[in-house]
C-alpha cells in the first residue's frame, strides 16, 4: 500500500500542513520538528507526488511541449535537445501531439487550463498559432521552435533556411552543375518558400518538383523526370528523406552519383551519413534548436526577460560523397 502524507503526519505527530511545509523547505517549521518529519519520511519511504509539491510551491516544475507529430523526421533530434536541457534543470516534460487535429488541441487546452505545466515549447501544428498566441497573452510563457517565418509576438528560435539553400546552390555551381532539380517541401510552409528563394538567387535556372518531405516524394520526382527525358545534373531536396528517395531512384535508373548527378539534402539527420553514397546536406541544428528554446523558456521562468526578436541559429553545408 502506498504511503501517504497522512501516514507521515500521524507518525511524526504533526499536521499534514507541517509535513507539506517540510517537503517544500518552508521556513515556518522549527529545525527539530523538520528533522523529525524528515526522519519519518525516510523510515516510511514516502515519495511526494510532483502535483502535490507543485501545488504547494505554486509551480509544477514541468514544461509542456506541443508538436504536430512524432513522425516528422527531425522532431526526435529537437526533442532530445529539449529533454537534455529541462532534465538537467530538474524539470519534467509533458509531450503533446496533434495527431487527432481539433480533438488533440481541445485536450491540450484543458491541460493548459489545469496548469499542468509552467511554460510551453511549441513546434507549431497546422492552424494552431492563433490559439497558442492567445494562451501566451493569457499568461502562459511560450517559446516557438522554427517559427516558419511567422514572427509571432512571443519568443522563438529559428534557423537560416534561406542561406542554407543558397549555400547548397553555391556548392553545386562551384562543381559545375547548371541544371538542378529541386524537390521542394509543401509550399504553404514559409521555410520551404525561404529555401526556394535562397536557391533561386544563386541558380535561377532550375526545375521544381512539388513534394511533401517524404522519401517517396524524392523518388517519384526523379523517376518522373527521368521518364520524361528531362535533362538535369543535380538534385537539391528540401530534406534528407526526400534526398534519400532521389538517391534510390537514381540508382535504380543506373545513374551514377555523383558522377552523373549530384545530390544534396537538408537537415543532416543521422541517416545522412549512412546513405549510399553518404549524403551532402545542409545541417539544420535540430538538437541545438531544442536546447536553445528550452533554455530560453527556463530562463524566462526564472525571471529573465525573453528576447523580443527571434534567436537565429545558422545552418552549414556538410560535404559528403553525394556532392563532393
Amino acid at each position: 500500500m502506498r504511503v501517504t502524507i497522512a501516514d507521515v503526519a500521524r507518525q511524526a505527530g504533526v499536521s499534514k500542513t507541517t509535513v507539506s511545509r517540510v517537503i517544500n523547505t518552508r521556513s515556518e517549521v522549527d529545525a527539530a520538528t523538520a528533522a523529525r518529519v524528515r526522519a519519518v519520511i525516510g523510515r516510511l519511504g514516502y515519495v511526494p507526488s510532483s502535483g502535490a509539491v507543485g501545488l504547494a510551491r505554486g509551480t509544477s516544475r514541468t514544461v509542456g511541449m506541443l508538436v504536430p507529430s512524432l513522425t516528422w523526421s527531425w522532431i526526435a533530434e529537437v526533442l532530445q535537445g529539449v529533454v537534455d536541457t529541462v532534465e538537467a534543470a530538474g524539470y519534467g516534460l509533458l509531450l503533446y501531439t496533434c495527431n487527432r487535429g481539433t480533438e488533440s488541441v481541445e485536450r491540450f487546452a484543458a491541460q493548459v487550463s489545469a496548469r499542468a505545466f509552467d511554460g510551453l515549447l511549441v513546434v507549431e501544428p497546422e492552424n494552431t498559432l492563433d490559439t497558442i498566441a492567445a494562451m501566451h497573452r493569457g499568461g502562459l510563457p511560450v517559446v516557438l521552435i522554427d517559427d516558419r517565418g511567422r514572427h509571432p509576438a512571443f519568443p522563438s528560435v529559428v534557423t537560416t533556411n534561406h542561406e542554407g539553400a543558397a549555400s547548397a546552390a553555391r556548392h553545386l555551381r562551384a562543381g559545375g552543375r547548371t541544371r538542378p532539380l529541386v524537390v521542394a517541401g509543401p509550399e504553404h510552409f514559409p521555410c520551404v518558400r525561404d529555401r526556394l528563394r535562397g536557391f533561386a538567387e544563386v541558380l535561377p535556372e532550375h526545375l521544381v518538383a512539388p513534394g511533401d518531405f517524404t522519401e517517396r516524394a524524392g523518388r517519384r520526382a526523379v523517376e518522373h523526370h527521368i521518364a520524361a527525358g528531362t535533362s538535369f545534373d543535380s538534385v537539391f531536396a528540401h530534406n534528407d528523406l526526400s534526398a534519400a528517395g532521389a538517391l534510390r531512384a537514381l540508382r535504380a535508373a543506373g545513374r551514377s552519383v555523383p558522377d552523373d548527378i549530384a545530390v544534396i539534402g537538408f537537415d543532416d539527420l543521422p541517416m545522412a551519413r549512412h546513405t549510399e553514397p553518404p549524403l551532402t546536406t545542409v545541417r539544420q541544428p535540430a538538437r541545438l534548436l531544442g536546447e536553445t528554446a528550452a533554455r530560453m523558456l527556463l530562463e524566462h521562468l526564472g525571471g529573465t526577460r525573453a528576447p523580443g526578436d527571434p534567436v537565429v541559429l545558422p545552418t552549414d553545408l556538410v560535404v559528403r560523397r553525394s556532392a563532393p
